[in-house]
């Protein structure tokens, strides 16, 4: 229960959904956590739930080598989380080299940093279920090869196994997950289908459905991926066959678009009828994962259902639109 108690963390991309939530939790187990922050995002729930005030915040890019020796160095860094980077397909899909440096050259320079810090005895690199690209068997398992071919799959394939190669040449300490869709309240993320349904339906808007509604993924809430993220950077301690590994956490229930969209109108006691575009280009159509390595290494379980997470989402989102952060979204 103290294992957490006092030890300095760093964490890259804390502004985001998981990161957020992530600070959240080891501030609660007590850790001295240190965030790496590139962007002011002020309706973010790290600013605005008051939780960067009981942190240390460092600003600056995760690309910048020299600035992450300092903050590791200076702030004798033991644990490290690495979860910054361009996270929206389509966003890579149109800006590629912006995606590609960010979540390739940020990984690199983050474990350079590591590997020239003595402090150092536990990293967690965030990859992604994007990493496997498209694949005949599913679910995907840890065995299933890295073959993403989209500018976003191949960004989060070239992070993964970059920190393999970390594990393997250097004996660095770094374990890899791969999750599936996170959400969760907190997702400012609009373009993502869970926030973008929500918002939809609570300004009596149809949802969008950018894709034909088939596409099927996982939907994994980022409690679940947050306590995933601890879990497995506590077991680096006493299981050495972790390092260098790379774990799969998921739900184990894939979901079609169109299906997710109906289940949160259902829930939202909502009428409203989804516009399905059929847009959508640059995506796979069938993605979700086998989490059998987790739960046996691990002994590591979800905690949420689907239904209740996307409760929980909507009762953020219902309560974060009633406050004035919502004026700017």
């Amino acid at each position: 229960m103290t294992f957490w108690r006092d030890r300095p963390v760093f964490i890259t991309g804390a502004t985001g959904l998981v990161g957020g939530r992530l600070t959240k939790l080891l501030v609660e187990k007590e850790a001295d956590v240190v965030c790496l922050v590139r962007d002011w995002v002020p309706q973010a729930e790290l600013c605005r739930s008051g939780l960067l005030d009981r942190v240390k915040v460092v600003r600056g890019d995760v690309r910048d080598q020299e600035l992450l020796e300092r903050c590791i160095g200076e702030f004798e860094i033991d644990a490290v989380f690495h979860l910054a980077a361009q996270t929206i397909v389509g966003i890579a899909n149109r800006n590629p080299a912006s995606t590609f440096d960010t979540n390739i050259r940020g990984t690199y320079a983050l474990l350079e940093a590591c590997r020239r810090s003595p402090t150092v005895q536990r990293i967690v690199i965030a990859s992604s279920d994007k990493a496997y690209g498209e694949q005949a068997d599913l679910p995907y398992d840890e065995s299933t090869p890295l073959a993403g071919k989209h500018p976003y799959d191949v960004s989060k394939a070239c992070a993964d196994m970059i920190a393999q190669s970390y594990a393997a040449t250097f004996g660095l300490p770094v374990a890899v997950t791969r999750c599936g869709n996170f959400y969760g309240g907190g997702d400012l993320n609009w373009n993502r289908i869970v926030p973008g349904t929500i918002r939809s339906i609570i300004r009596g808007n149809k949802p969008i459905i950018r894709s034909d509604g088939r596409f099927v993924r996982d939907y994994f809430h980022v409690a679940d991926g947050a306590a995933a993220y601890v879990l497995l950077a506590e077991r680096l301690t006493d299981m050495p066959e972790l390092i260098g590994a790379a774990l799969n956490f998921s739900n184990e229930e894939p979901i079609a678009v169109i299906d997710l969209v109906q289940k949160i109108l259902r829930l939202m006691n909502s009428d409203l009828e989804p516009i399905v575009q059929n847009s959508a280009t640059g995506e796979i159509r069938e993605q979700y994962l086998g989490a059998q390595k987790a739960r046996m290494i691990l002994g590591w379980k979800p905690v949420m259902s689907l239904d209740d997470g996307l409760h929980e989402a909507i009762d953020w989102y219902r309560g974060f639109f009633s406050s004035p952060f919502a004026e700017k979204v």
